[in-house]
């Protein structure tokens, strides 16, 4: 007997790929938590491999979930349009806040902060860079953003875009909250 799916239109890798972008996994935590390669979960979901039921069942153990529920699972659920203040997932620590939009959509190409920046609090002392592009306004008290070797203090309806790339960090100023609404492409969380 065959312990290897027919999967002719990749139904098991369009599956996983979705219930692991349901639970915010990336594929390395996926194949860590299940005990198995990167290249494993890779290859399922690409379609370039059927796995055994045996391999299968040890990938799932990563979620958990057992195969029925694995084959219930909906891998094209309706598209959230709208998000409750609850629903914003808090992704930042310290004196930050990020209350992410959207961040179990699967395959997002856009990422949506909802800021806060307690007085003095920072990214840090070593600038971040990574692929992009970001922008966001100020809706609140006061944001130190520096950008290369250029730095500039904004306040309420004050904007800044960049191509994130360039070195850049951001710094509470002042005694209350600042609260900012940013967007960046690709998601960098």
């Amino acid at each position: 007997m065959d312990n290897t799916y027919d999967d002719p239109e990749n139904e098991v890798g369009t599956k996983l790929r979705a219930l692991r972008l349901s639970h915010g996994l990336s594929q390395r935590a996926l194949a860590r938590a299940a005990g198995v390669t990167n290249s494993t979960i890779s290859l399922i979901e690409s379609g370039q491999m059927n796995p055994s039921v045996g391999a299968l069942k040890r990938v799932l153990k990563g979620f958990p979930i057992g195969m029925a529920e694995f084959f219930a699972f909906d891998a094209t659920p309706e598209e959230q349009v709208f998000f409750a203040a609850e629903e914003l997932r808090e992704i930042g620590k310290g004196g930050i806040s990020y209350r992410q939009v959207g961040a179990r959509a699967p395959g997002r190409k856009l990422q949506i902060l909802h800021e806060t920046y307690r007085p003095g609090a920072t990214t840090g002392s070593v600038p971040l860079s990574h692929e992009g592009e970001e922008g966001g306004i100020v809706l609140q008290g006061r944001l130190e953003v520096t950008v290369d070797d250029q730095r500039k203090i904004l306040g309420p309806g004050d904007a800044y875009l960049f191509d994130s790339r360039r070195p850049h960090r951001f710094r509470g100023i002042g005694k209350e909250d600042c609260v900012v609404i940013s967007a960046c492409t690709p998601p960098t969380f």
